[in-house]
């Protein structure tokens, strides 16, 4: 059996530049904390920046559980033509005038698309149809049809409307929004629907994460800051947030005595308390080390993930 690096790991919390894939970060990050072992918590489209959240060693077992926090988003949603990919990457395959559009009507669209919904991802996306991604698919001319989802969208805000000119000569309106919504939520699709709903199309043209979870961009560094820091020889290296530092910000925590540790750490079901909210908790030993994230089953602790070796 492949043994456990005892090596701690953390967080690096990344702004994503435009451009690369959040596949290309991981590689990049590699490279930098010398080991394979890196994952995300939740990709970020290439045309999108911003929070991007990355496990190194122990502490890519967080990341399947911090992919479901809500994020925060800015962008730019152009109203007036349509795209195959419901961004800006894509082809455009629809234009129609869109001057003029009353800011009422633009808000009830939006009204429409908070809350609690049923989303039908975009197409060009990395759903799997079948195990195979849904955008492969497209790509091989496949037509695919992804059914909806229940997704949540907490606040879905237009800052300003400008309208503006596209550069085939369509007259179209660009709206600055921001967004807090559940995991799994498709921003581009937001802009699609909310384009079909006012009758005039409309995609994504920007896109910046702004917060994962409890980690916002305040937080995060660009891949040239974070290779300076590996680069300064009189420096503290890559800048890594440590496995409890991270589950105490993104978990509710539950402190235990040495006896109850004892037994989390050796598979026993501890009676645990009830906690609000719902999700993981981060369970902490004695002298402050971050021990499992559990959940309670039946008023008793089931771990999720032990880390402390």
């Amino acid at each position: 059996m492949k043994r456990e690096s005892n090596k701690p790991g953390g967080l690096v919390i990344v702004d994503k530049p435009s451009g690369f894939t959040s596949h290309d970060v991981v590689a990049k990050m590699r490279g930098m904390a010398r080991t394979r072992r890196v994952g995300h918590a939740g990709t970020l489209d290439p045309m999108a920046t911003g929070v991007l959240v990355l496990g190194i060693e122990r502490a890519t077992k967080l990341l399947g559980h911090l992919a479901l926090t809500e994020k925060e988003y800015v962008g730019t949603i152009r109203l007036g033509q349509t795209t195959v990919t419901d961004d800006a990457e894509g082809e455009i395959t629809a234009s129609k005038p869109a001057h003029g559009l009353a800011r009422e009507d633009i808000d009830a669209g939006v009204a429409e698309l908070s809350g609690a919904i049923m989303q039908v991802p975009s197409k060009v996306s990395a759903i799997k149809i079948n195990g195979k991604r849904s955008y492969s698919r497209v790509r091989e001319g496949e037509d695919v049809e992804i059914p909806a989802r229940p997704v949540t969208v907490s606040s879905f805000v237009v800052h300003s409307a400008h309208e503006t000119e596209a550069e085939d000569g369509t007259p179209v309106t660009d709206l600055l929004v921001s967004v807090e919504c559940s995991s799994g939520t498709y921003i581009r699709a937001l802009a699609r629907d909310l384009g079909a709903g006012l009758g005039v199309g409309g995609h994504l043209t920007a896109l910046r994460r702004t917060r994962v979870g409890p980690y916002k961009l305040d937080r995060a560094r660009t891949l040239e800051q974070l290779q300076a820091a590996v680069d300064d020889a009189e420096g503290e290296g890559l800048p890594v947030m440590p496995l409890g530092d991270a589950a105490a910000a993104a978990f509710t925590r539950w402190d235990v005595a040495e006896p109850q540790a004892r037994l989390l750490l050796n598979g026993a079901r501890i009676p645990m308390p009830r906690f609000e909210g719902d999700g993981p908790i981060a369970a902490f030993g004695p002298d402050g080390t971050f021990l499992a994230l559990v959940e309670n089953q039946g008023g008793k602790a089931k771990s999720l993930a032990v880390f402390a070796l």
